[in-house]
């Protein structure tokens, strides 16, 4: 079943069978990346990846997990207010980032297809609780998954199910923000 087209998933579906197709030659002793690992390799989430670092979760979101993270891309970060960016990567902003960062996040590995199950066993509104502790609700919207944030906002599930050793990413086109 073919959920959600777009250009950003056709790129990652380039980029994972370049990834496989190179494999046949590596050594089967090396793991596959974990999520922060996949983010890391590809330019698209360079923003994510250093506010990863700036609140210092590389260690927790390269453990065991299982993890699901609904991953923005450098253009939805880009579509924060100006400064945004700037002023949570600051030291002193960290544990706001970390929160937000943390709200992108879902304890346990679930792939698309269980993420559509779900909401439609649950009248097209789905309620997951992020890491952080706050829920986003997941709806269906002309095919696409849509995420709603506890302020009403929202984003596109833009490419999915791109595994990780320790999870899954799915790709989404807006930043979404706890309280």
């Amino acid at each position: 079943m073919k959920l959600f087209k777009s250009p950003i998933t056709l790129f990652l579906a380039g980029f994972l069978s370049l990834g496989v197709a190179s494999g046949i030659n590596a050594q089967k002793s090396q793991p596959a990346p974990t999520v922060v690992g996949i983010a890391m390799d590809n330019e698209v989430f360079s923003t994510l990846v250093t506010a990863v670092k700036a609140a210092d979760l590389v260690t927790t979101l390269n453990g065991e997990g299982p993890f699901t993270v609904f991953a923005p891309t450098n253009d939805a970060f880009g579509k924060l207010a100006d400064g945004t960016v700037e002023t949570l990567l600051k030291p002193e902003n960290k544990p706001s980032l970390a929160g937000i960062l943390t709200y992108h996040v879902v304890a346990g590995e679930f792939m698309a297809a269980d993420v559509v199950s779900a909401i439609r066993a649950n009248d097209n509104a789905f309620e997951v609780e992020t890491v952080q502790g706050s829920s986003l609700t997941l709806s269906l919207l002309d095919g696409a998954v849509i995420l709603t944030d506890v302020n009403g906002n929202s984003s596109k599930v833009t490419a999915t199910d791109v595994r990780a050793s320790n999870g899954v990413i799915h790709v989404i086109d807006t930043v979404v923000l706890p309280e």
